[in-house]
């Protein structure tokens, strides 16, 4: 793990003599030798009680509950794994998307440092004991569902896909690309519908200068979309403004700096953040003008029902991306924005100055994810760090686990090599009532520790 988990250090918990043992046996590594994994701050009376669902390195999905206790295990990757809501179900709880199948070779195998996630040939529906009941990909444009970073049920059982074409495209100086590509598929199999990124570039807010940038691009995965999801009922909608109609999409692209909402019915780009944004002004009061995202992950408009509902919420990673590149803090961290997406401001943040720590401690330039809980908490995945914590309105950590599974790993490896990580993609809130009746979990209290006052037997 980075040094900044260093004083998050064996938070309530006493060294056994094995785990001693298996300290002094651990080899000398670039990271703080010795970590805490699981749960290591819970306060149920302030947290959001309920499941969650995550993929790791390697391979498998697990469901925890709020003691970090492995309540489910599907021995299936998901980029990301995902357990429908039973209102889209027919009400059968539990259902999990995940990736079934992959091909050797190909797809995102062009790109450097891709895990094999991004290479496969198969998704589906499994049931609660791991049974599949919905399958697609064998059938797929160029042979395989490519299927990348998010995907979505709709409520006539029809399901949107994330995915890679792989291909040329007129005027780009590489001579083939990864192009994002959206497929409405139905439940036999059949794409219903299709939306290509390559078409609508025009669309996107570049000037003629940064577009010629773009179609420079050194990088096969020259947008890397990394969300994708319709808008669903919105107050913005019901105020009369169509661009907010819900069957509408809003995606981003990590490399460009942008986040965008697609009309189903023209297919054009009606809305944008970025690709420009001002400089981050520290310190600026809020609410405020968005200031320069970079890299984000995971946007999308905040449920009916819950806290802040209409606004969007999106994990700013402040990571490299930008056409050209934008320049980045040397100390400065990620932050969670809530965004007004009519009048374009910063409602609220959260960032590590919350916890009063520097901007730094709390970073993940890749990946990772932030959800909008039913008490106004929010859930969020620092994803290169395999950490993920709740925090309160107020920026109060009331909840916080680190992922103990590690695995080799293409990411972070450069030039090709592996190394080993427990990075998370994201992490989803599950709701009690979204697996079956019965099914076990608790809710015991983690007192966190003082890191100052921590020290390994002598």
């Amino acid at each position: 793990m980075p040094h900044r988990l260093l004083p998050r250090l064996l938070s309530g918990a006493a060294l056994t003599l094995g785990a001693i043992a298996a300290i002094a046996a651990r080899p000398s590594v670039a990271e703080p030798s010795v970590f805490p994994t699981g749960v290591t701050i819970y306060d149920p009376a302030l947290a959001y009680n309920g499941y969650i669902v995550f993929a790791a390195p390697d391979h498998k999905t697990r469901l925890i509950d709020m003691d970090g206790n492995v309540v489910r295990q599907w021995d299936h990757a998901g980029f990301p794994s995902e357990i429908l809501d039973p209102a889209v179900t027919h009400g059968s709880k539990g259902h999990l998307l995940v990736q079934l199948s992959t091909i050797e070779g190909g797809g995102a195998g062009v790109v450097p440092n891709m895990p094999a996630e991004f290479n496969n040939k198969t998704i589906g529906e499994l049931d609660w004991d791991g049974k599949t009941v919905w399958e697609w990909g064998k059938d797929a444009p160029g042979g395989g569902a490519r299927q990348h970073h998010d995907w979505a049920r709709l409520a006539n059982g029809d399901t949107l896909v994330l995915a890679n074409s792989y291909g040329p495209i007129a005027g780009f100086k590489l001579p083939n690309l990864l192009d994002d590509v959206i497929y409405q598929v139905t439940q036999k199999g059949k794409v219903a519908w299709e939306w290509h990124a390559r078409d609508h570039l025009d669309e996107v807010g570049w000037t003629p200068e940064q577009l010629a940038l773009v179609k420079d691009a050194k990088n096969p995965d020259y947008l890397h979309f990394n969300n994708m999801t319709p808008l669903g009922p919105n107050k913005w909608f019901d105020a009369g403004d169509t661009r907010f109609a819900p069957d509408n999409i809003l995606v981003d692209s990590r490399n460009a700096n942008f986040i965008a909402i697609i009309d189903r019915k023209t297919g054009k780009i009606v809305w944008t953040l970025g690709p420009n944004y001002p400089a981050i002004a520290p310190g600026a009061k809020l609410p405020r003008t968005v200031d320069q995202i970079s890299g984000q992950h995971d946007a999308h408009l905040i449920e009916p029902g819950l806290p802040g509902a209409g606004n969007l919420i999106v994990f700013d990673n402040q990571g490299e991306g930008g056409y050209p590149a934008v320049a980045l803090g040397v100390n400065s961290g990620s932050r969670i924005l809530e965004i007004d997406p009519v009048k374009k401001e910063i409602v609220w943040q959260y960032t590590g100055e919350n916890t009063g720590r520097p901007g730094w401690t709390f970073f993940s330039s890749f990946i990772s994810s932030a959800r909008r809980l039913p008490n106004g908490n929010t859930l969020i995945d620092e994803g290169m760090n395999g950490r993920f914590f709740q925090v309160t309105p107020a920026g109060k950590i009331v909840w916080e686990y680190v992922s103990p599974y590690f695995a080799q790993t293409p990411v972070g490896g450069g030039a090709g090599g592996s190394v080993t990580s427990n990075w998370v993609y994201r992490a989803q809130p599950v709701p009690y009532d979204w697996v079956p009746a019965g099914t076990p979990h608790t809710e015991k209290p983690v007192q966190p520790s003082n890191p100052a006052d921590f020290h390994l037997p002598s």
